[in-house]
């Protein structure tokens, strides 16, 4: 067997692995960027995912694309609890910082900033399938319906799930508050 011939499924998986880059990176990065807030961190990682696809290939999965957007959103969940702080503010004003809402002030601006940083910490403190969920339907915009059929699960678990979440995420962001009195 020749050298050219035996590179040659290497060359193909490379080029598999490189048409889903070209395709999904942007979406990887950005579901990253939109759960960890730095660019930095999302660009690790985004990169972290492809890199493991390099290593281990893709998985037998019916969707290449919704498998990849998952994998961003797990390794940025996991980033956020090895940073996991304090947060602060309730979870209704706060969550509309995590993803539009402009500051009026650069006072307010550094609130936002920090509070939204606070916040996403805070997610990191749920449990992954819960983190998860929340961070696809609150920070991804996502319908329950669309999460269901993501994470291979029913509406009513998508909803009682999101339900406990932010229930939890209030309680923890009325304790952080106090204790920042």
């Amino acid at each position: 067997m020749s050298a050219a011939t035996a590179s040659y499924p290497a060359r193909q998986k490379n080029h598999g692995l490189e048409r889903l880059f070209v395709e999904h990176y942007r979406r990887v990065l950005m579901a990253s960027y939109r759960i960890t807030g730095n660019m930095a961190d999302a660009e690790d990682v985004a990169q972290a995912v492809f890199l493991r696809l390099g290593s281990g290939g893709l998985p037998a999965v019916a969707n290449a694309g919704s498998y990849l957007y998952r994998a961003a959103i797990n390794g940025a969940l996991d980033l956020l609890r090895k940073t996991k702080t304090a947060a602060a503010e309730s979870l209704d004003s706060a969550s509309d910082l995590v993803t539009k809402e402009p500051a009026a002030s650069p006072e307010r601006a550094a609130g936002n900033s920090e509070l939204a940083r606070q916040l996403r910490l805070a997610i990191g403190g749920l449990a992954p399938r819960a983190a998860e969920m929340f961070a696809l339907r609150y920070l991804e915009e996502l319908s329950n319906g669309e999460i269901a059929k993501l994470m291979g699960t029913s509406q009513a678990v998508v909803a009682v799930t999101l339900y406990q979440s932010r229930l939890k995420l209030k309680r923890r962001l009325a304790e952080l508050q106090r204790g920042m009195r």
